[in-house]
């Protein structure tokens, strides 16, 4: 008497004689299988180059809100530049009164007036806003993103074409045949494969253009902290003057 396993089914084999359908899903044939996996392979190639689109639509945002940041910061050392200059005249100006009261107080502050050096006068500011030379490092950067600004008005969502399809296509025809031999041979996949790569490419010169503009930010915020510093100690001085200056008036 043979020995069988306490598990053993004796239906088991009759399972494995209905059990014999192809794999794949919901029981297709080959051919679906490898239908199905080409579908799904553009699907998710389709996904990853929209998805690399939106990247890069982003990417060229944040330069362009970065811009605008560049502009307004160098607006603002424009209005610290025209503030100190003011603050110069002012003090020529308090220097002046000074040196009148000298002499209304007594005939000696008007002879020592007289041989005295006068202050150097200042040049009249020319018409309109003084020429204000921010950060060279930032302005380069601020001309290099403001040359993608056509390609910010391309990729965005709601001012690009609509159809850009064909273009794909067309793209992926005019790539050099060493880069055609590594892009499959199916002309949607190519055209999707070569669209990533390109993006991708712009995502990375971007983030480049990006870097050098916050370099400049950077560049351009540390010399404002130097004025402004340069601006605080002048305003401190030229109080002190003022308050001297009418102690003086009011003991005529």
């Amino acid at each position: 008497m043979s020995a069988l396993p306490r598990s053993y089914n004796p239906f088991a084999e009759d399972d494995e004689e209905e059990d014999v359908a192809p794999a794949g899903p919901g029981g297709a044939s080959g051919a679906d299988r490898q239908r199905y996996l080409q579908q799904e392979v553009l699907r998710r190639s389709a996904a990853t180059a929209d998805s690399t689109t939106r990247s890069l639509s982003l990417l060229y945002e944040s330069e362009r809100i970065g811009v605008a940041a560049s502009e307004e910061l160098v607006r603002q050392g424009e209005a610290l530049k025209r503030t100190e200059q003011m603050v110069d005249k002012m003090d020529q100006d308090l220097k002046t009164s000074q040196r009148h009261i000298n002499s209304i107080k007594s005939v000696w502050g008007g002879l020592v007036n007289y041989f005295k050096a006068k202050p150097p006068e200042s040049k009249p500011e020319q018409n309109g806003a003084p020429e204000y030379y921010g950060s060279s490092r930032l302005k380069e950067a601020m001309m290099s993103s403001k040359e993608q600004e056509s390609k910010y008005q391309e990729s965005h969502p709601n001012l690009r074409r609509l159809d850009n399809s064909d273009s794909d296509f067309i793209k992926a025809d005019l790539v050099s045949s060493e880069q055609r031999d590594s892009y499959p041979k199916n002309q949607q996949l190519r055209a999707y494969h070569q669209k990533i790569d390109n993006n991708l490419d712009e995502m990375s010169s971007g983030l480049s253009r990006l870097k050098s503009l916050a370099l400049g930010l950077q560049t351009e915020i540390e010399e404002q902290d130097d004025m402004l510093d340069r601006l605080t100690k002048k305003v401190e001085t030229l109080d002190v003057n003022i308050k001297n200056t009418d102690r003086k008036v009011r003991q005529l």
